[in-house]
C-alpha cells in the first residue's frame, strides 16, 4: 500500500463519513417503518380478524424480506468487489427508492383481495435485495476511507446513521399519531412514511454520484484480477466467513428485538399504548445512537473483542430479567430506562460489527466477504426475532422468547473468546490468510 494519497483522491473524514452512510440512513429508514408502521397497515392488507394473527402475516413478509438479503448479499457484494464501493452504494438506494414507492401506492385487500399483499411482498423483496448489499458496501466504504487507528470509530457510524433513519422514522410515527385520527392512520396515513422514503432515497442516488472511490478499492482495481468477488474465492476464506455467520448471531437477535420488534412488545404485552410506546422506543435508540462513536473509539484502543465479549455475557446473563421486567414495567420512565439497559449492552456489537468483519478479508473479496454471510445470518436469525416472538406470544409461552435470546448469544459469546484480536488488521491483500493481523498499517486518505 503507499504511504500517502494522491491529492486527487483527497478527502475529509466528514465527507467520507457523510458518503458512506447518509444513504444507509435512507435505506434504514424505509426498512424500519416498515415494522413501525405494521399496527397500522397490517388490517389493509389481511382479512379482518385477530390482530396478533394480522401482524403474524405482516411480520412473516418482513422475514420473507430477510431472506432475499443473502441473495443481496451475493449480488451487490460480487459488484462491490468488481465494479467498486461507490457504484454499488448507488443501486443499493435506487433498488430502496423503487420498494419504498411500490409499498406506498399498494391496494389494499378491500380493493384487490390478496393482490396487495403480492405487491407488498416484491417491495420486500426488493428491499432484502438491497440491504443486503447495502451493509456490506457501507462497512467496506467507511473502513476502508479511515485510517488505522479511527477505523472503529469512523465505521461505527454505520449504526449511527441505521439508528438514525429508525428515529426518523419513528419521529414521523409520533408525529403523524399526535396530528391525524387513529382511523386516518389505518385508512392511508401509514402511507406518508413510504412516500417520504422514496423521495430521500432519489436524493441521496444524485448525492452518491458524487462520492470518490476509495485508495484501497483504487489499488485492487489496478490489478484487474478477474477472481474478485467470485464465491470461489470466497471460499478460499471460509473459515472467515463462518466465522461472520457465528459471530452475528447473538447480536443481530438481540438488535432486532430491542428496535424492530420493542414498540410491538410494550403495546401488546406491556399494555403500552402505541404513542407512548412509540415515544420510549424514540427516546432510547437517541441515546443509543450517541453511544456508538463512543465504543467505536473505545475499541480502537482496547481491541475488538473486549467490547464483544462483554455484550455477549450481558446479553446472555440480562435478556430474561430485562423482557421480564418490561412486560411487567407500568411508567414510561420503568420502560425507557429497562429499554437503555438493554441497548447499552447491544452497543458492544453494533458499535464495532461492521468493522470486526471487514478487518477479516483482503480488499479483492471484502464487500463478498461481509454481505453474504452476514446476510445469511440475518436472514436465519434477525429476520425471523420478531416472527419467533409473536409465535411464543401466540402460543402462550411468551417467555420462551427471552431463553431464545440468550442461546443465541451464548453462542456467539464462544466466537467471541476464541476469535482473533483485528483491530491492527492491516487492509492489504494476502490470498494466504486474509488480511495479515501485523502492525503494518497504510495511511490512508482519511
Amino acid at each position: 500500500m503507499t504511504d500517502s494519497a494522491p491529492p486527487s483522491r483527497a478527502r475529509t473524514p466528514w465527507r467520507a463519513v457523510l458518503g458512506g452512510s447518509i444513504g444507509n440512513l435512507v435505506e434504514w429508514f424505509d426498512w424500519f417503518v416498515y415494522a413501525s408502521f405494521a399496527t397500522y397497515f397490517a388490517g389493509a392488507f389481511f382479512p379482518k380478524g385477530n390482530d396478533t394473527a394480522q401482524l403474524l402475516n405482516t411480520a412473516g413478509i418482513f422475514a420473507v424480506g430477510f431472506f432475499m438479503r443473502p441473495v443481496g448479499g451475493w449480488l451487490l457484494g460480487r459488484f462491490a468487489d468488481r465494479r467498486g464501493r461507490k457504484a454499488a452504494l448507488t443501486l443499493t438506494v435506487t433498488l430502496m427508492s423503487v420498494s419504498a414507492l411500490l409499498i406506498a401506492i399498494a391496494p389494499t385487500y378491500d380493493q384487490v383481495g390478496y393482490f396487495g399483499a403480492a405487491v407488498l411482498l416484491v417491495a420486500r423483496l426488493l428491499q432484502g435485495l438491497s440491504v443486503g448489499g447495502e451493509y456490506a458496501a457501507s462497512a467496506t466504504y467507511l473502513t476502508e476511507a479511515s485510517r488505522p487507528g479511527r477505523r472503529g470509530f469512523v465505521s461505527s457510524f454505520q449504526y449511527v446513521s441505521m439508528t438514525m433513519g429508525q428515529l426518523i422514522g419513528l419521529g414521523l410515527q409520533i408525529l403523524l399519531q399526535h396530528t391525524m385520527s387513529d382511523d386516518a392512520l389505518h385508512s392511508y396515513g401509514w402511507r406518508i412514511p413510504f412516500v417520504v422514503g422514496a423521495v430521500a432515497a432519489a436524493v441521496v442516488f444524485w448525492l452518491r454520484r458524487n462520492l470518490l472511490e476509495t485508495e484501497v478499492y483504487a489499488e485492487e482495481d489496478a490489478r484487474q484480477d478477474q477472481e474478485r468477488g467470485t464465491l470461489g474465492e470466497l471460499l478460499r476464506h471460509r473459515k472467515e466467513a463462518a466465522l461472520v455467520i457465528a459471530l452475528t448471531m447473538g447480536g443481530t437477535v438481540a438488535y432486532y428485538t430491542y428496535t424492530t420488534y420493542l414498540t410491538k412488545y410494550l403495546s401488546n404485552t406491556a399494555g403500552m399504548s402505541k404513542s407512548d410506546a412509540s415515544l420510549v422506543s424514540f427516546c432510547a435508540l437517541f441515546l443509543f445512537m450517541l453511544l456508538q462513536p463512543l465504543a467505536g473509539s473505545l475499541s480502537d484502543r482496547i481491541g475488538r473483542r473486549p467490547l464483544l465479549i462483554t455484550f455477549g455475557f450481558g446479553s446472555m446473563l440480562g435478556t430474561v430479567p430485562i423482557m421480564t421486567a418490561l412486560s411487567h414495567t407500568d411508567s414510561f420512565a420503568g420502560a425507557l430506562l429497562l429499554s437503555l439497559a438493554a441497548l447499552v449492552i447491544v452497543t458492544g456489537y453494533t458499535s464495532i460489527n461492521a468493522v470486526v468483519k471487514a478487518e477479516l478479508f483482503p480488499t479483492h473479496v471484502r464487500a463478498l466477504g461481509v454481505a453474504l454471510p452476514y446476510a445469511l445470518a440475518n436472514a436465519l436469525f434477525g429476520g425471523t426475532a420478531e416472527y419467533v416472538a409473536l409465535w411464543f406470544k401466540k402460543g402462550g409461552a411468551e417467555s420462551g422468547f427471552y431463553w431464545y435470546v440468550s442461546a443465541c448469544a451464548a453462542v456467539s459469546l464462544i466466537v467471541y473468546l476464541t476469535m482473533r484480536e483485528t483491530r491492527d488488521a492491516a487492509l492489504s491483500r494476502d490470498r494466504a490468510g486474509g488480511p495479515a493481523a501485523s502492525g503494518k498499517q497504510q495511511k490512508t486518505a482519511v
